[in-house]
C-alpha cells in the first residue's frame, strides 16, 4: 500500500511538471510575457478597404486566445508586422462556352515576426490562402464576408505555428 502511494505520488509529481512545458494549443515552453502586433499596411495593388485593420486584430485575438502573453503597444518581448501584398481574384474553372464557373479570391501577406529573447527564432515570409467561390455571385456582402474571415484564421493560424508552435 505504501508503495502505491509512492507510485501515485510520483506521477501527480510529473503530470503536474509536464504541463508546464507543454499546453494544448501546441505551443511549448515560452520565453516571453508580452506581444505586439503593429498595423498590417494594406499595399496590394487591389486594395480592399479594412481588410488591413481585419487582419490585425484577428492576429491579435488568435495569440491572446491561444497563450498567455499579455498584449502591449511598445517594447514587446515578441514582434509582428508586416504588410498585406496581394489581394486576388481569378478565375479557376471554366465551362464548356469558355465561361468562368468558380473564382478564387487569395491574398498574401508579408509578416516580420522578431523575438527579443531569442533572436534565432526571427524570421520574414509571406504566408497566403486563398477562397473560391462561384463565379454567378459578386465578391460582395456575405460572400466577402465569409471569403476575408476563412482567408485570415488559415493565415493567422499559420503564423502562429510558424512563430510559436513550431510546426
Amino acid at each position: 500500500m505504501k508503495h502505491i502511494k509512492r507510485i501515485l505520488l510520483a506521477i501527480i509529481a510529473l503530470s503536474i511538471n509536464s504541463c508546464s512545458v507543454y499546453n494544448f494549443t501546441g505551443t511549448g515552453k515560452i520565453d516571453a510575457k508580452t506581444f505586439q502586433v503593429n498595423f498590417f499596411q494594406n499595399n496590394a495593388p487591389i486594395v480592399e478597404p479594412g481588410i488591413d485593420r481585419t487582419f490585425t486584430l484577428t492576429l491579435q485575438d488568435l495569440i491572446q486566445n491561444q497563450t498567455n502573453l499579455n498584449l502591449v503597444k511598445n517594447n514587446a518581448d515578441l514582434t509582428y508586422e508586416g504588410e498585406i501584398t496581394d489581394y486576388r481574384i481569378s478565375p479557376m474553372t471554366a465551362t464548356a462556352d469558355q465561361q468562368a464557373s468558380q473564382n478564387r479570391l487569395t491574398i498574401r501577406v508579408n509578416v516580420k515576426f522578431s523575438n527579443k529573447n531569442k533572436e534565432t527564432e526571427n524570421f520574414e515570409k509571406s504566408f497566403d490562402f486563398y477562397f473560391d467561390y462561384p463565379a454567378a455571385q459578386q465578391l460582395t456582402g456575405n460572400t466577402s464576408s465569409t471569403a476575408i474571415k476563412t482567408i485570415f484564421e488559415r493565415i493567422t493560424q499559420d503564423v502562429f505555428n510558424a512563430s510559436l508552435a513550431k510546426w
